[in-house]
C-alpha cells in the first residue's frame, strides 16, 4: 500500500525559467505603463499642466519655478552633493563590491546596469517625449520629463536593495525612500522639476529594476516573485492623484512625491524574490 501510493503521488514540478520571471517581467510592465499614464495625464493635457502649474507656481519675478522658500538654500546643496560625479561613481563601486562580498555578482553587475540604463532612459526619454503648448497660463512647452537626478536616486536605490540579503533590504528601504523624496522635492523646490518629472524618475527606474531581477530570477533556481506586491503600483497612482488634487502649492507636491515613491519602493521589495544572484 505504502510502495503503491508512493508510485501514484506526483512529484512536485519545478518552476520554469518563464515561471521565475513571468511576474517580474508584469511588474516592469506594470511600472511602464504608469510611466506613460503619468506623461499623458500631467504633461499631455491642459488640465495636468494647470494642476502642476497650481503645485509649483512661476515666481512673480523672474518667471523662474524656483520657489519662494527657505527651503532653497538647502535644497540646492542638497543637488549638489548628489550631482557630484565623485560621489557617484563611488555609490556604484559600492554596488558591485557589495555585490561580490556577498556572492552576488551577477546582482552587482545588474545593479550598476540599472543605474546607468536609467541615466540613458531619462535623457533619451526627454529627447523624444514632447510637452505641447497648450495655452495653459505659466506653463512651459520645455519638456523636463522624466527626471534624471530622481530616476539616478531611484536607481542608487534598487540597486543596493538588489544586492543586499533578503533580510537587510528592509532596513535599507525606508531610509532610501526618504533619500529618493529628499532629491525629488529639492529639484522642485529649486525649480528644476515639476512633480510629474519626479514621478517619472521613479517609475523609469523601478521598471529596469524588475527587468533586471527578471533576467536573473531566469537564470537561476530562486523563488517565484510575490505578486501581491503589484498592488503597490495602483494604490500608488491613485494616491498621487488624491494628494495632488486635495492641495495646491509646493507642499503638496513634496507630500505627493514622497508618498508615490514610498509606495514604489514597497512594490520592489515586496516583489522581488529572496537571494537573487
Amino acid at each position: 500500500m505504502t510502495s503503491n501510493s508512493l508510485l501514484t503521488t506526483p512529484l512536485p514540478v519545478p518552476e520554469t525559467a518563464r515561471q521565475r520571471g513571468g511576474p517580474l517581467l508584469a511588474a516592469a510592465a506594470a511600472h511602464g505603463v504608469a510611466l506613460g499614464l503619468t506623461y499623458l495625464v500631467f504633461v499631455s493635457t491642459s488640465g495636468g499642466q494647470e494642476l502642476e502649474g497650481a503645485l509649483l507656481p512661476r515666481a512673480e519675478q523672474g518667471g523662474g519655478y524656483e520657489q519662494q522658500t527657505d527651503l532653497v538654500v538647502p535644497a540646492k546643496e542638497v543637488l549638489a552633493t548628489f550631482g557630484d560625479p565623485t560621489l557617484l561613481v563611488l555609490l556604484l563601486a559600492g554596488v558591485f563590491v557589495v555585490g561580490a562580498l556577498g556572492r552576488r555578482l551577477r546582482a552587482g553587475i545588474a545593479g550598476v546596469g540599472i543605474v546607468l540604463a536609467t541615466v540613458a532612459a531619462t535623457s533619451a526619454l526627454k529627447d523624444v517625449l514632447v510637452r505641447p503648448e497648450l495655452g495653459v497660463v505659466g506653463s512651459s512647452s520645455h519638456n523636463s520629463f522624466p527626471s534624471g537626478h530622481v530616476g539616478v536616486a531611484m536607481g542608487l536605490l534598487l540597486a543596493f536593495l538588489l544586492v543586499l540579503p533578503d533580510r537587510a533590504r528592509p532596513w535599507l528601504a525606508v531610509p532610501g525612500a526618504v533619500g529618493v523624496a529628499v532629491v525629488a522635492s529639492s529639484t522642485m523646490v529649486v525649480g528644476w522639476h515639476r512633480l510629474s518629472d519626479t514621478v517619472g524618475g521613479v517609475l523609469v527606474a523601478a521598471a529596469l529594476y524588475f527587468v533586471a531581477t527578471a533576467v536573473l530570477a531566469r537564470g537561476d533556481g530562486t523563488a517565484a516573485a510575490r505578486p501581491s506586491g503589484l498592488t503597490c503600483v495602483p494604490v500608488a497612482v491613485v494616491l498621487l492623484v488624491v494628494v495632488a488634487v486635495s492641495g495646491v502649492g509646493l507642499t503638496a507636491a513634496i507630500v505627493a512625491a514622497t508618498a508615490f515613491t514610498a509606495l514604489v519602493v514597497a512594490a520592489c521589495v515586496l516583489v522581488v524574490p529572496q537571494n537573487l544572484r
